[in-house]
């Protein structure tokens, strides 16, 4: 299938990101959420990246304005999906809402579609596993920042078509992302190791062993990292972070048993930059 047309659900970080890339990369881009706060706040991002952009010479004027022409917003999820190949599903990471969304997919978009869900540690076939469509349905993760992260993976299920993974791939490039492909498991790659590393971080935090900034600088300049887990962490956002160990410990063992300081900053309410409070302390905008 060739696709012309991408629905992202979900205008959070990660969707309104998504959203950008994919009109960028030249296809009609319809960004979908039910609140129409969070969809303005998303165009109003999606505008300030596009004016970055050109501001330092990344994007020409006209490619701003003709990915922008390729971009609409909708509150209503079954409009948004109408006329989508493509359906990326980019909403918080909880299994009953994305299988309750998948559903709706499977019942009202084009009959050929692919449905694509963003989660960067839940299982894809329990949330996909009842569809009449399981053979177009894959996890494209993405990584955020969107806009720079380079990489994408493609997860595939055991009933995902080839023609399926070619495809996500195929829209992967010109959104100009590279991409790994996987067989579907708890975590995938990259979640699985980086939440290994940001958990021991916290554990070495809680020990008294250095500082946030210590502990940061001694992964950014002695590994290489381009950041440093808490950097990282306040990133990402620290709930995120504690419901992908939670899933983790579940179903892969002790080892990704949570830290008790990264259950405490969360109860605490500090889950990272999105607050203006996570490890590091920011200012709100």
């Amino acid at each position: 299938m060739e696709v012309k047309t991408i629905a992202v659900i979900g205008a959070g970080t990660m969707g309104r990101g998504i959203a950008y890339v994919a009109a960028l990369g030249g296809y009609k881009t319809v960004l979908g959420d039910v609140s129409g706060a969070v969809l303005s706040k998303a165009m109003e991002w999606i505008h300030e990246t596009f004016e970055e952009g050109v501001k330092h010479g990344k994007i020409a004027a006209a490619v701003r304005e003709g990915s922008l022409g390729l971009l609409r917003t909708s509150p209503v999820v079954e409009e948004a999906i109408r006329d989508a190949e493509l359906i990326i599903e980019a909403v918080p990471e909880e299994r009953e809402m994305k299988l309750k969304l998948f559903g709706f997919f499977d019942e009202t978009a084009k009959p050929d579609a692919i449905f694509a869900s963003n989660t960067s540690s839940l299982s894809i076939s329990g949330f996909t596993q009842g569809l009449t469509g399981r053979d177009r349905c894959i996890g494209m993760h993405f990584f955020n920042p969107v806009p720079k992260m380079r990489l994408v993976e493609i997860i595939r299920t055991k009933h995902t078509s080839e023609e399926t993974v070619a495809a996500c791939c195929a829209v992967a490039r010109r959104m100009h992302k590279e991409t790994v492909i996987e067989n579907e498991a708890p975590g995938f790659i990259t979640s699985r190791i980086n939440a290994l590393i940001g958990n021991e971080a916290f554990a070495i935090l809680e020990a008294g062993v250095a500082s946030p900034g210590d502990i940061d600088k001694a992964v950014k300049l002695g590994l290489n990292h381009p950041m440093g887990p808490f950097e990282m962490v306040d990133l990402v956002g620290l709930d995120v972070r504690l419901k992908i160990l939670e899933y983790l410990h579940g179903v892969l063992g002790e080892q990704y048993r949570p830290n008790t300081l990264l259950k405490k900053y969360v109860e605490e309410g500090r889950l990272g930059r999105k607050v203006g409070r996570g490890v590091y302390e920011y200012e709100k905008t």
